[in-house]
């Protein structure tokens, strides 16, 4: 084989072999989803280069957990959802500050007030990320209804009601491209590598050594992180 040709196929690997991974087959029910995080928008004084750069959902069967953490100061959100134990947690940290609050049954995760209004419609668009399957779906809120927002989801991983407690509620299935109002800035997140791996139970247990807050306090802590 010429050199040419073996300098094409590299190329055509290293652009749509490794911008998204799926690694371990499709079907997993227990493993890790790794998004990269955009910031759109201003952020007031704080770099964008000291907040996260990176989500984290780990996810086995029904329980799933996302995390956001900086490097810098360890601060970070995450948010817990465990049914079998009827733990709906976030948790917030900066530094030596460990706070969380416990969500309500009903209750939707802090921090998301911005998107209560969401008017969610699923389209017939389909498209393929990290090798699964997705279904698309356009978002839109009520005040300026000529800007549409569009998701992606996938049947192809099996967690049990994935979205509960956050404003994607209605999708049924695992986000692969979304994106948050968190107070007043503007996330969005795309899904580059999907792990298929054991994810201990201790993980979605509550975490020791955070002080437990009102919604109040963790929505002025949340906004504190962005802004």
């Amino acid at each position: 084989m010429r050199f040419s040709q073996l300098l094409f196929i590299a190329l055509v690997f290293a652009i749509t072999g490794f911008s998204c991974k799926e690694r371990g087959g499709k079907y997993i029910n227990q493993g890790e989803i790794h998004y990269n995080i955009d910031y759109i928008g201003s952020f007031g004084p704080m770099p964008k280069e000291v907040l996260p750069k990176n989500l984290i959902v780990s996810f086995k069967h029904d329980k799933i957990l996302f995390e956001m953490i900086s490097s810098f100061g360890n601060s970070g959100i995450l948010n817990l959802s465990n049914p079998e134990k009827g733990i709906f947690d976030t948790y917030f940290s900066l530094f030596t500050l460990k706070y969380f609050y416990a969500v309500q049954p009903g209750e939707q995760f802090p921090g998301f007030e911005a998107m209560n209004d969401i008017v969610i419609r699923k389209t017939s668009k389909t498209s393929v990320i990290c090798g699964f399957n997705c279904k698309g779906a356009e978002v839109s809120f009520p005040a300026n209804k000529d800007k549409v927002y569009e998701i992606w989801y996938t049947n192809e991983i099996h967690v049990k009601n994935p979205n509960t407690a956050t404003p994607y509620s209605q999708i049924d299935g695992v986000l692969m491209s979304f994106f948050f109002f968190l107070g007043s800035a503007e996330l969005h997140f795309d899904a580059e590598t999907v792990y298929k791996k054991e994810i201990p139970d201790e993980v979605f247990e509550r975490r020791e050594k955070f002080i437990r807050v009102s919604r109040q306090e963790i929505d002025k802590f949340i906004n504190s992180l962005i802004k």
